[in-house]
C-alpha cells in the first residue's frame, strides 16, 4: 500500500505536463500534490498507530486527503485543463481505487473493535 501511495503523487509530479499551463492549473496542481503526499505521509503514521482507535483516526486522515485529491482531479477535468486524457484517467482511477481501499480498510477495522 505504501508503494502505491508514494507512486500516486510521484506520477502527478512527473506527469504534470499532461495539464494545460495557466494560473488555475498551477494552483490546483500544487494543492493536489499537497493532498496526495499528505495521504502517503499519514499512512506512514498509521503504520505506527498506538491503538486501533489511533489507527482508524490516521486512516481517516488519509482518506480525507485522498478524497480531496479526487475532487481536485474532477475540477481539473471539468475545467478542461487536461491535455493527455489517457494518462490523466490512469491517475484518476488510481485515486478512486485508493479511496475504495481506505474506505474498506476503515470499515473492516471498525468492525473488529
Amino acid at each position: 500500500m505504501q508503494d502505491r501511495l508514494v507512486k500516486f503523487p510521484a506520477n502527478v509530479i512527473v506527469g504534470v505536463d499532461i495539464l494545460n499551463k495557466n494560473y488555475a492549473t498551477e494552483h490546483l496542481t500544487k494543492q493536489l500534490i499537497r493532498s496526495e503526499t499528505s495521504a502517503a505521509l499519514n499512512y506512514g503514521e498509521a503504520q505506527a498507530a498506538e491503538s486501533r482507535r489511533d489507527f482508524i483516526h490516521k486512516m481517516k486522515v488519509c482518506l480525507k486527503e485522498l478524497r480531496e485529491s479526487q475532487v481536485n482531479l474532477q475540477i481539473l477535468e471539468c475545467a478542461e485543463l487536461v491535455r493527455n486524457q489517457k494518462e490523466f484517467e490512469t491517475i484518476a482511477q488510481e485515486c478512486k481505487e485508493l479511496v475504495a481501499i481506505f474506505t474498506t480498510s476503515i470499515k473492516t477495522t471498525k468492525s473488529k473493535m
